[in-house]
């Protein structure tokens, strides 16, 4: 079976990096963003339960650090479709040897790339360009009350953000930082 795929891992364990493979001509293109069989390996027993499409209008702001609590804890499929962003998950796992450790990847429309967020991470991006869109692919419902989030530019993550941080919702703004009795997200 041929694979529509390149399945990358990073530094961080369960982040990975799903190379889009193209199959064009003259015309353009078509490409898989998802295929169950082929992504086993990354969400064994999972289904998509939601699809979101976002537009962020103005370079460098920044979106996140968002995440759900057990048992809504998801895995996302983060790309982006127009434009180029920042996108960056942080390692909430209790226990894991990368907890508090992150990982940034540049998605474009131009490199194809999806960024494959385990559960128990935070997701945010930045946009390095006007007029962004996202495709985030979810394996669970989405649960107001389970939802959270860390503050962007919280000292404990250090997170270097490559421009000034701006734009922050009122909601992400509001976030609170990490304090000594956070020991992580027990999955």
């Amino acid at each position: 079976m041929s694979t529509r795929f390149d399945i990358l891992d990073t530094s961080l364990a369960g982040l990975r990096i799903l190379q889009r493979k193209l199959i064009g001509d003259n015309r353009g293109y078509l490409e898989r963003m998802f295929c169950k069989e082929e992504l086993e390996l990354v969400v064994p027993g999972k289904n998509i339960a939601h699809i979101n499409h976002t537009l962020t209008k103005r370079r460098g702001t920044v979106r996140g650090m968002h995440f759900q609590h057990p048992p809504y804890a998801e895995i996302k499929f983060v790309s982006c479709l127009c434009g180029k962003v920042y996108d960056l998950a942080v390692d909430l796992r209790r226990g894991s040897p990368t907890f508090c450790k992150w990982h940034a990847e540049l998605l474009t429309a131009e490199n194809h790339k999806t960024l494959v967020i385990p559960e128990g991470f935070a997701h945010g991006f930045q946009t390095l360009t006007d007029e962004c869109e996202m495709l985030y692919f979810h394996t669970e419902v989405y649960c107001p009350e389970m939802e959270s989030g860390l503050h962007v530019q919280d000292p404990r993550l250090g997170i270097q953000w490559p421009l000034p941080v701006k734009d922050l919702s009122s909601r992400d703004a509001g976030l609170p930082y990490l304090d000594d009795s956070f020991i992580g997200l027990a999955l």
